[in-house]
């Protein structure tokens, strides 16, 4: 995740490398589809797939995300924004580091659905970040949901508060590159090992999702429901086992698997119990699991 500039660009062009955790990339292009993979045999119907498109994502100076909304939110709540963990720009938090309440100005670029820039959001403060069990950061904006919708049209995206489930249809949409990734969760992962961190329930895509640095942060849209289920954090580059870039699967009885190529998001449904009336993040709440500092 600390991967230099210029190799992560080296990575891109001679191999398509997999997800580079929070490495900052040249100008992006037009927005493009760039994979999709057919599900798996499963016994139950296919269910109705939606367009899904950018309205909602931003671009960050090194990743991506989106602007998120709880299932009980409201349109006069603050708005906030969700990307990866190690996109912090004050730095990785260590190991069971947890940063609640952190000023921040930073700001972010808010995509339409076509993918065009059509303002700039600012963070009052960093409510929550983690690389701890999970790997995400979630800016409190100077904004109201309602404020965003009147003046560009935009509504924020939804994070489900159910576990997601294999086989399902999703979209990486990263608002960095301006591209859409799609393919099929293909399971989950007891824990996912990468340095000095571990992630617990990892998603784990097909191999059709091949997201590249700055995919970082994407949200994963379950393509059925419309809804956030996943952010997109990192993939094994070269093969080499729970390195920097090269995430190891450990499973309950302690084997490690080793998948190159493959990359991996992390579960965002455990997120909405820990939030309260106002968009107030409330760690002490009964339903609450997410690390505490």
């Amino acid at each position: 995740m600390r991967k230099p500039l210029v190799a992560a660009l080296f990575a891109l062009v001679i191999a398509g490398a997999g997800a580079v955790p929070a490495v900052a990339a040249p100008a992006p292009e037009a927005p493009a589809s760039v994979s999709s993979a057919a599900a798996p045999a499963r016994t139950a119907a296919a269910p109705t797939l939606q367009a899904v498109t950018f309205a909602g994502t931003v671009s960050l100076s090194n990743c991506s995300g989106s602007v998120i909304r709880f299932p009980n939110s409201v349109s006069t709540d603050p708005a906030l924004v969700l990307t990866n963990g190690h996109c912090l720009e004050t730095g990785f938090p260590e190991p069971g580091e947890v940063i609640v309440g952190q000023s921040s100005s930073r700001t972010f670029g808010l995509l339409n659905s076509a993918g065009t820039r059509v303002a700039t959001l600012r963070a009052s403060k960093v409510a929550y970040s983690t690389m701890t069990d999970t790997d995400i950061t979630i800016y409190q904006l100077t904004s109201t949901y309602a404020t965003i919708l009147s003046s560009y049209g935009i509504s924020p995206l939804t994070l489900a508060d159910t576990h997601p489930v294999a086989g399902t249809a999703i979209t990486v949409a990263s608002g960095y590159w301006k591209r859409y990734y799609s393919c099929n969760i293909d399971g989950f992962v007891y824990r996912l090992k990468e340095g000095d961190w571990t992630w617990k329930d990892s998603v784990r895509y097909t191999s059709a999702c091949q997201t590249i640095g700055g995919t970082s942060g994407s949200p994963v849209i379950d393509q059925a429901t419309n809804k956030v289920v996943a952010v997109n954090n990192t993939g094994n580059e070269d093969g080499a086992t729970c390195t920097e870039n090269n995430p190891c699967e450990v499973d309950a009885s302690g084997n490690v698997t080793v998948r190159k190529g493959i990359n991996y998001a992390q579960e965002t449904y455990l997120i909405p119990a820990c939030f309260t009336t106002g968009n107030k993040l409330n760690l002490s709440a009964s339903a609450c699991t997410l690390p505490k500092p």
